[in-house]
């Protein structure tokens, strides 16, 4: 008996322990930068960020210590840093604040946590990050360029030299950076998985420079050490009208080598005019036109030691200096997913063309034999035109034109280097037979950010619709956030980032993209505060201050913060943002801004439109106005925040001012706005710019406009993006939804009916009769019209952020999902057979983990709602239905110790959760 009792005894000790230690709050993983175990940050006092797991419902951060060391052992000898026990919920950009930290140091860290009840955990695994180049007088190495005159094609150089090490080596690294795209080699193997470094930026202002870890391609004895250069956004072809050499003409070279030996000792190596150059098989390379390789003027083995370079030309030194060069703090662009040919068809014209089935950005490789001279030449289309041929013809001047020369080995693969191409199709010409399907692969290219976000429902044409959206942002973020990837622009068009921004942070981690795009928009900006229309401005100084587009200064820091909690940004971008709001503010009088040069509601819908979009119906003052009101609340809002009270009080008597001068403006003494278009009232609604007794008469004529034309949208760039939001926000959810389902045009789901694998430029680029759009604007991968998926993902899932300050950043989660979606038509709902949306499954990774919205009809009138919400996080539950209509875990949510009744009454329900797993139950 008494061994029985014992028995129990320990069982049930190690149960509780079991269970202990199952809801424990445990740090797993750990962001430096927001990125795992960085190389190459130059921020004195880096921020740490850790997400932490727990199978229990309800658990918190409640403590944390960091400890910083020299080495991943973490013994108390080797511990640089150690914050001690501190009592904070905060787990996201945590500021170091150790000892200062040195030039390409590598430092490692852990933290632990201690949960709600105080109990701690263990430490977590070390994580590291490696620091870049701190001080300009810590690079050694010096600029160099070519050594020999450079032809007319102006051909990508090489440069190389070998080097001795006569120690055993502990650890490598090199910092490298151009003017031009370099790709870099150690004894002939690239380092790192980076391509089109180093990136795009105002580079006479800011200069990025990669840091790799070289330690495995060094070896004792001899190396070699090599670069190659493309011409690329630095003094490459950009825009139009010939416009070239933006930055320069020529191309430049930068590499710093630092080994550290197992003896202690270390020594640094770098480009000077030791070093040799010679023009490359590479023979032109540009953005637009393409690369051309002929592989008989390959110089066999250069990247190799023991290469004889007595003919080469000595590097010569260039005075460039180092003040501008910046650490890499965005992802770099790397290969991402690969396709093979779905089909290879012979076009009614007689062309070979392989059909790839999506499409992306990047190149195909190609992998084939011939003899010495032979050629293979391969343009890149998006679409085929209605009879099937091959169509270039709206990518205006850009050839999108590989060219390979064979040298006759066995077998022999060519790539673009500096180049790449957004296509479907391919085009094959050349004089080599018997070439088929499996001598071709496709690979897509861009910014290796986090994929965050994912989005399904039950209805087929809207999971597609998100592929396009996801797809259409894959291609146009490059280092940049282009406008389209195509054709002869592929530039950082400030309009279309802003509208998309937020769709964007749903799909990847944009963080740190857009908080390196800032800081060129803010090299960039002209001294009155205006805004150029492209990022990196190489259109010129003329060419900026359009209301929506240069609102980007303002709109996109503010999102950056709502969606991630950087307030940092804020602070960054600060001075930005008030001096955008100055620019408008000096160019208005009586508080009213009609000046300037606007693009207005761009590539609107309306019956007659077939010209470049310039004829908006919508009045561009009034949307600039509009947009003046945005930034001055955004600036309101951010000076709250940075705690700048004086200005706060200034721009709020200005806000007011802008209003009251919108009133008198555009708006009858009856509430009717002078553009009745669906943009005006959108902005209008969207922006606060109508006092409440206007605003629901205002809602009206939105609703009549969008039945005037059938139940079909009429919005361009800067009305589409808030169309449906403000629609569900004042009580109109199912038009907003009917919207979103409509299958012909103008509607998101019209591309996708007719075989869209990304999001189009215009909502008819391709025409019902199957014509195209005017070639001059008509790009079919292009992601501005793909900002609804921020409302698929907000009302539809009902995944939200608060926008309180602390509550950022998916501190506090609001969940509003809208499970009733009726179509207002019965034309429409015809068109879709009375298929209703019957499940949405949505889910996004933030700071701290990931969150899930789940929702599905058991029943015509029960709902399944499965949820979850991250450790050190809470929830608030907005349900349309009355508390007796819900259980959880099929019991009522009065007798739930995890679930805070907010709010009830016969038509809605406000529920709070703490983190955990939950399934409810919903009567309709």
């Amino acid at each position: 008996m008494n061994s029985v009792y014992s028995r129990l005894i320990v069982l049930t000790i190690s149960l509780v322990g079991f269970l202990n230690c199952y809801c424990q709050v445990v740090p797993s993983e750990l962001f430096v930068e927001n990125r795992i175990n960085p190389i190459g940050i130059d921020q004195s006092n880096p921020t740490f960020t850790w997400l932490l797991s727990s199978d229990g419902k309800n658990k918190n951060q409640s403590a944390y210590r960091i400890q910083v060391g020299r080495s991943e052992k973490m013994g108390s000898s080797e511990i640089i840093w150690d914050s001690d026990k501190i009592n904070s919920h905060q787990s996201v950009n945590v500021e170091y604040s150790g000892p200062e930290l040195q030039s390409l140091k590598k430092y490692y860290w852990r933290v632990k946590v201690w949960d709600e009840k105080g109990k701690s955990s263990n430490w977590s695994l070390t994580g590291s990050w490696q620091m870049g180049i701190l001080k300009p007088n810590d690079w050694k190495a010096k600029w160099i360029t070519v050594g020999y005159k450079e032809g007319p094609e102006r051909e990508s150089p090489m440069f190389r030299k070998e080097i001795t090490i006569d120690k055993e080596i502990e650890s490598a690294t090199i910092a490298i950076t151009s003017h031009g795209l370099y790709e870099a080699y150690i004894n002939g193997k690239k380092i790192g998985d980076a391509f089109l470094t180093p990136g795009w930026t105002s580079y006479n202002k800011r200069l990025q420079y990669q840091v790799y870890d070289v330690t495995s391609l060094l070896k004792k004895g001899k190396n070699a050490l090599g670069g190659l250069l493309g011409s690329g956004w630095f003094r490459g072809f950009l825009a139009w009208g010939g416009n070239k050499d933006s930055y320069g003409r020529e191309l430049s070279l930068l590499l710093q080598l630092k080994v550290n030996f197992t003896d202690g000792t270390s020594t640094e190596i770098g480009t000077d005019e030791s070093w040799k150059s010679h023009k490359s098989s590479i023979t032109s390379s540009e953005i637009y036109k393409g690369e051309t390789i002929d592989a008989r003027k390959e110089k066999n083995g250069w990247k190799m030691p023991n290469y004889n370079d007595s003919d080469w030309s000595a590097a010569i030194l260039k005075s460039i200096g180092y003040e501008h060069l910046a650490a890499t703090y965005n992802e770099p662009i790397t290969i991402h997913e690969s396709f093979d040919p779905i089909k290879m068809i012979t076009t009614p014209e007689g062309d070979k063309v392989i059909d790839f089935g999506q499409n992306l950005v990047g190149w195909v490789e190609v992998n084939l034999k011939g003899s010495q001279g032979d050629s293979i030449v391969i343009e890149h289309a998006e679409v085929l035109d209605k009879n099937g041929n091959f169509y270039t013809e709206n990518l205006r001047a850009a050839d999108q034109r590989n060219t390979y020369i064979l040298n006759g080995k066995d077998s022999e693969s060519f790539r673009p280097h500096f180049s790449w191409q957004g296509f479907r199709y391919i085009k094959i010409n050349g004089t080599i037979d018997n070439i088929s399907e499996e001598n071709f692969k496709a690979v897509a290219l861009y910014s290796n950010m986090r994929k965050t976000g994912q989005f399904n429902s039950s209805n087929t044409l809207l999971n597609q619709l998100q592929h396009n959206i996801q797809w259409g942002q894959y291609g146009n973020f490059l280092d940049v956030p282009t406008d389209c990837p195509q054709r002869d622009e592929r530039l950082g068009w400030t309009g279309d980032a802003q509208v998309f921004a937020s769709t964007a942070a749903f799909n990847m981690h944009v963080n740190n993209f857009f908080t390196k795009w800032m800081k060129d928009l803010e090299a960039d900006q002209l001294e009155n505060g205006s805004v150029p229309f492209v990022i990196p401005n190489v259109l010129g100084k003329n060419a900026s201050g359009s209301a929506g587009w240069a609102d980007a200064a303002t709109i996109i820091p503010w999102n950056m913060y709502l969606l991630y909690g950087n307030e940092q940004i804020l602070k960054n971008q600060y001075y930005s943002m008030k001096s955008w709001v100055d620019f408008m503010k000096a160019q208005s009088e009586d508080d009213l801004w009609k000046k300037g040069f606007h693009f207005g509601d761009w590539l609107f819908f309306r019956p007659e439109d077939d010209n470049d979009g310039r004829s908006a119906i919508t009045d561009k003052y009034l949307i600039a106005q509009c947009f003046y009101a945005h930034s001055t609340q955004i600036l309101i809002d951010t000076a709250r925040i940075l705690g700048k009270d004086n200005d706060v009080n200034e721009y709020e008597r200005l806000l007011e001012k802008i209003k009251a001068a919108f009133l008198k403006e555009y708006v009858t003494p009856n509430g009717r706005l002078v553009s009745s278009s669906q943009t005006a009232y959108v902005l209008a609604l969207n922006f606060e710019m109508l006092p409440l007794n206007l605003r629901k008469q205002a809602v009206e004529r939105l609703v009549d406009n969008i039945k005037s034309y059938d139940y079909h949208l009429t919005t361009g760039f800067l009305g589409t993006p808030y169309l449906n939001a403000v629609l569900t926000d004042n009580g109109y959810h199912d038009l907003a939804y009917t919207l979103l389902m409509q299958r012909t045009y103008p509607s998101w789901l019209y591309p996708v009916q007719t075989g869209a694998t990304t999001i189009w430029e215009r909502w008819d680029g391709r025409k019902p009769d199957g014509t195209f759009q005017t070639p001059g604007m008509n790009s079919f991968n292009h992601y501005a019209y793909g900002a609804i998926g921020n409302w698929m993902y907000t009302a539809l899932a009902g995944i939200n952020s608060s926008r309180k300050k602390g509550e950022t950043g998916y501190k506090k989660i609001i969940l509003k999902p809208h499970f009733k979606n009726n179509y207002v038509s019965d034309k429409v709902s015809a068109e879709n057979d009375g298929e209703m949306l019957k499940k949405v499954e949505a889910s996004l990774d933030t700071y701290y983990g990931r969150i899930s919205s789940n929702w599905e009809y058991i029943n015509d009138n029960t709902i399944l709602y499965k949820i979850k919400i991250p450790v050190n996080t809470s929830a608030e539950i907005h349900l349309q239905t009355g508390l007796q209509n819900i259980l959880l875990e099929d019991k009522s949510i009065s007798l739930s110790r995890d679930v805070e009744i907010l709010k009830q009454d016969m038509g809605s329900t406000i529920l709070k959760i703490g983190s955990g797993n939950y399934v409810f139950t919903i009567k309709q």
